[in-house]
């Protein structure tokens, strides 16, 4: 049987777009960018190039994205970027977060920090009403994941930035299972920190980006030379940096294609289901979904029996950062 890959919210091939735009920098752009020479140069413009891709994805301005090794890190950075500025103070997360937000959550509780972790309803959707309940005047950061990795579940990210600005805190997204699925407008968010990471969307793993907006000051998780503002010391990795780049540019130019073209797999391979087994559930929210994300259960079977039966097909049981312990969020 031929094999069959269906896991992408784990990860993503490289887009052929972004093995052609990568392949050149495997022997030119070795220049450090720092340095001020041709080939450094070819280096330096070669990332600010990506730089601009993917800020034309978000709708942001370039100078407000920062490159980063991947999603766990940019949401290090902006979790631990803001809190790390006071002694103690409030953080509002939820229940379903990935664990690079959950384990930073848990480390500042280990500091003397509060945190309010807000509970979903039976579709995956944060529940605002216990949101607003949490809200304090020590709350320092809100960060909500815009979409459930392992469900799909889009969250109301700008009505949770609304009501947070209306008591001055900061916002904060994981985007990582969401950039390259779904378009992403920073000025509709009116959000100030935003995460995603390369090869959720057909980028080389091992790259990523945190958006923070203007103005907003964060504490580097790292100290070195003045590489990305000084937020993230360490010469750039211009090879995937490039990437990156190509993935969101790709996305851009294509999105409307690529979504509705999801729509319709997803679909069909639904419908396909239902009519040829008479049990079966679908997980999550039907409407507000990612376009390419579909977690089904069969009432009586469980996960880590099919699975094996299978392994011409690549599918999870649950969250790959959860592997250990496949499907018990759902």
């Amino acid at each position: 049987m031929e094999k069959i890959y269906l896991d992408y919210n784990a990860s993503t091939p490289l887009a052929d777009e972004v093995i052609k735009t990568m392949k050149p920098f495997l022997r030119k752009g070795f220049g450090n960018p720092s340095s001020t020479h041709w080939s450094g140069l070819e280096s330096k413009e070669a990332i600010e190039k990506a730089r601009a891709k993917l800020a034309a994805m978000l709708q942001c301005s370039p100078e407000e994205i920062i490159f980063t090794s991947g999603g766990s890190e940019s949401n290090n950075l902006a979790i631990r970027g803001i809190t790390a500025k006071y002694d103690k103070g409030h953080i509002i997360t939820s229940e379903i977060e990935h664990p690079a937000v959950l384990n930073v959550c848990r480390h500042f509780e280990s500091q003397g920090f509060e945190v309010s972790y807000i509970p979903v309803d039976n579709k995956g959707i944060l529940k605002l009403e216990e949101l607003r309940k949490e809200i304090r005047s020590d709350t320092r950061l809100i960060t909500i994941m815009m979409a459930n990795n392992e469900i799909g579940t889009i969250q109301p990210i700008s009505e949770i930035c609304k009501i947070a600005h209306k008591h001055d805190i900061p916002v904060h997204t994981d985007a990582a299972q969401a950039a390259g699925k779904i378009k992403i407008s920073i000025p509709e968010l009116d959000i100030e920190l935003l995460s995603l990471a390369g090869h959720k969307m057909y980028a080389p793993k091992g790259i990523g980006a945190l958006y923070i907006k203007s103005g907003l000051e964060l504490k580097p998780l790292l100290y070195g030379a003045d590489h990305e503002k000084g937020l993230r010391p360490g010469t750039e990795n211009v090879l995937e940096i490039v990437g990156l780049g190509a993935a969101a540019k790709v996305f851009r130019e294509k999105a409307d294609h690529f979504i509705e073209h999801q729509k319709k797999i997803k679909s069909v391979f639904l419908k396909e289901l239902k009519s040829n087994l008479k049990t079966i559930h679908l997980n999550g929210h039907p409407d507000k979904c990612l376009p390419n994300t579909l977690n089904i259960r069969f009432p009586g079977i469980d996960a880590d029996t099919l699975l094996p039966r299978m392994p011409e097909i690549a599918a999870s049981a649950g969250a790959a950062c959860h592997a250990d312990r496949p499907g018990d969020e759902w």
